[in-house]
């Protein structure tokens, strides 16, 4: 059985290198524990936690349009729409196979399916 562990994507804007070239097609492969683990370790992270955001990226991201590779300075140098937008795509991409529980309403009894994702939200 194989499944699919990496997936494509186009970037709203697009990073732009030193020389004006901008990169937006690339492609995220999914996280493992220690993608989420080892950035904890780093300096950069214990004296600012948004920056976990950034090493994280910069460890899925495998492909960034003809970048020889996608580091913490180009995941730095993205345009906020495009920060936000692999945010989502991480989250999309990562928790698609969340699974849910089912529930019961007390008063209508009416059965549901609630998704662990509502956490991430």
């Amino acid at each position: 059985m194989s499944f699919k562990t990496e997936f494509e994507f186009v970037l709203p804007r697009g990073y732009v290198d030193q020389n004006g070239d901008v990169h937006q097609e690339g492609s995220m492969r999914l996280a493992t524990a220690a993608d989420e683990i080892a950035p904890m370790r780093d300096p950069r992270v214990q004296q600012n936690p948004s920056y976990l955001t950034v090493i994280l990226l910069s460890r899925v991201i495998t492909k960034l349009g003809t970048l020889n590779s996608v580091n913490t300075k180009v995941i730095e140098g993205l345009f906020t729409v495009d920060m936000a937008f692999l945010q989502d795509f991480y989250q999309r991409i990562n928790l698609s196979e969340m699974p849910g529980y089912e529930v019961v309403c007390p008063k209508c009894e009416h059965e549901f399916e609630v998704p662990l994702d509502f956490l991430m939200q």
